[in-house]
């Protein structure tokens, strides 16, 4: 489905690749997460997207203490911190895959997250994508994930991606145990791309404000 929307594309946007930059929000154990980001960055790439991963478990960044960019001179940040602001900075979109942790964003998340100061995010697109092993999908967590994004200036796209009972629609491998995951995909995607272009080319044309 969406391979076929990208071949039907006539601009020359089709053959250039936006970087989008997914943000995973679970650490504890038997997290079901990556299964979700597995799957999500397979559609992302199919759909001609150049996709990093920032996992909290990887990148092991401590409770924050110091954001990045209160390092006036970077040289004397952590390395793994400046060289992740960097990805951060050059990304054109964001996907942010959260659990739901007490009805509440994972803290984890929201620790990454703050990390890197809003000029990085700002004027470039978000999209939700959240799950549970119940019933709820983690949308509760998405409700509060939506204002965070805002303020840090990636306003999400409307459409949020919600999976319930997880365990049930991807397998460990990140592959789809229906045919509802590669529609529900498609259909953030869509919305994040035509942002993203949007964004991109605004960006480039006028810069943003100071």
């Amino acid at each position: 489905m969406y391979r076929q929307f990208y071949r039907n594309m006539a601009s020359p946007q089709a053959a250039e690749k936006l970087k989008v930059l997914m943000f995973l929000g679970s650490t504890r154990e038997g997290r079901l997460g990556m299964r979700v980001a597995r799957f999500m960055k397979g559609q992302l790439e199919a759909a001609n997207h150049e996709v990093t991963l920032f996992d909290p478990l990887e990148l092991d960044l401590p409770l924050l203490r110091k954001a990045v960019h209160h390092y006036p001179d970077r040289s004397t940040a952590p390395a793994t911190l400046a060289e992740a602001e960097k990805i951060v900075k050059a990304a054109d979109a964001f996907v942010v895959v959260t659990a739901e942790y007490n009805h509440s964003i994972p803290p984890a998340l929201s620790n990454l997250l703050d990390h890197f100061g809003s000029s990085g995010y700002s004027y470039k697109p978000s999209g939700i994508v959240c799950y549970s092993p119940g019933q709820y999908g983690g949308m509760r967590a998405a409700m509060q994930l939506r204002a965070l994004l805002g303020e840090l200036g990636c306003l999400s796209v409307s459409n949020i991606f919600g999976i319930p009972e997880v365990q049930k629609a991807i397998d460990e491998n990140g592959q789809a145990l229906n045919d509802r995951m590669v529609s529900g995909a498609a259909r953030l995607i869509t919305q994040l791309d035509w942002h993203a272009w949007a964004m991109k080319n605004h960006r480039d044309t006028v810069g943003v404000p100071k």
